[in-house]
């Protein structure tokens, strides 16, 4: 293949994953959630615009590694997935003041860029069932090296408060002050990471399924929202609010449980049966049309007020995240609006 054909290959993919970000951010009314008619106090609309161009250069760089993958150049593990999603995280930071805007995406579409760039090559196209069994193979063949990246990447926009304690795991806690040591002495890559993650983490969930949630509940949903109604917007809201309805948001689920326990595991049990009354809003809310339909939409409003109104506790963050690598992997394929 030309080089040419490899540069523009991969500037489409960072776009396709700069695009999603975007559009994720501009979805209105997400509930709870910072969108283009709601801030939080201390981050706004814009920071969240721009934290997704910043993840541009990290996105076009791990393309080119999946796409040295599908050349036979490089092995999966040597992509480096952990260093690309701490380069996507300073990135970000960098560029705006808003605090953690795309800790969760990045770690979302920096593998699924990774895997478009291997896809490209093997296919000389975008294929959707192949484009998800690189995401398989990627995120399985990472390292510890790729593990300590993240944890690097996760204490620049976090801290123990917010992320609680990982208690009786085989990977050690992010803020261990040894942390970074046992997971290269003992072996412990990203992925085994993730595994751990899993139980009480839906991005880490994601890691380790082969994103399922995106692929087979997200994608599908975007894809059939906007056939329907040729409204970019509207497939957006309701792709969130799918997953909102099917799925408990983890993130939420740590900040509430977290006022009870600092093991995270604990934590996320108890937040998910303290919030499962969002689950069920949400769903009502798509059943009464959502915003197809004028009781749809003011009851996504008042939706939208009612969490807003616990101070960014009941902030879907990870539901918006998995809204953003669905909205990618559509226009990875093609979706054009």
């Amino acid at each position: 293949m030309e080089e040419e054909d490899r540069i523009k290959a991969a500037y489409e993919i960072m776009r396709a994953g700069q695009l999603a970000s975007a559009l994720e951010v501009s979805g209105w009314p997400k509930p709870g959630n910072v969108h283009r008619t709601r801030d939080e106090e201390t981050t706004r609309f814009e920071h969240f615009i721009a934290g997704a161009i910043a993840i541009g250069p990290a996105l076009r760089e791990a393309s080119l590694k999946g796409m040295k993958v599908g050349e036979g150049l490089i092995k999966p593990s040597e992509v480096k997935l952990g260093s690309l999603v701490k380069m996507a995280v300073t990135d970000v930071e960098a560029w705006q003041l808003g605090g953690n805007t795309h800790l969760g995406t990045s770690l979302l579409l920096v593998p699924l860029a990774a895997s478009a760039g291997k896809t490209f090559i093997e296919k000389r196209k975008m294929d959707f069932k192949l484009l998800r069994e690189n995401v398989k193979t990627l995120t399985r063949e990472t390292t510890p090296e790729d593990a300590v990246e993240v944890y690097r990447a996760i204490r620049i926009v976090s801290s123990p408060e917010k992320m609680g304690e990982w208690k009786g795991t085989e990977a050690p806690d992010v803020y261990m002050e040894d942390a970074e040591d046992k997971l290269v002495s003992e072996g412990v890559t990203l992925y085994d990471t993730m595994k751990t993650a899993s139980s009480w983490d839906n991005i880490a969930r994601e890691w380790i399924n082969g994103m399922e949630i995106s692929f087979k509940v997200g994608y599908p949903t975007l894809v059939e929202t906007y056939a329907r109604t040729a409204d970019i917007n509207i497939a957006t809201v309701h792709t969130y609010l799918t997953i909102l309805a099917h799925i408990p948001d983890t993130f939420i689920a740590r900040k509430v449980g977290l006022k009870k326990t600092r093991d995270v595991s604990k934590a996320v049990d108890i937040g998910k049966k303290e919030t499962s009354w969002i689950m069920e809003l949400a769903g009502n809310i798509l059943k009464a049309g959502g915003l197809t339909s004028l009781e749809g939409r003011e009851a996504l409003e008042k939706f939208d007020d009612r969490l807003h109104q616990a101070g960014g506790i009941l902030n879907p963050g990870t539901s918006a995240d998995l809204t953003a690598s669905s909205l990618m992997i559509a226009l990875l394929c093609g979706l054009r609006f």
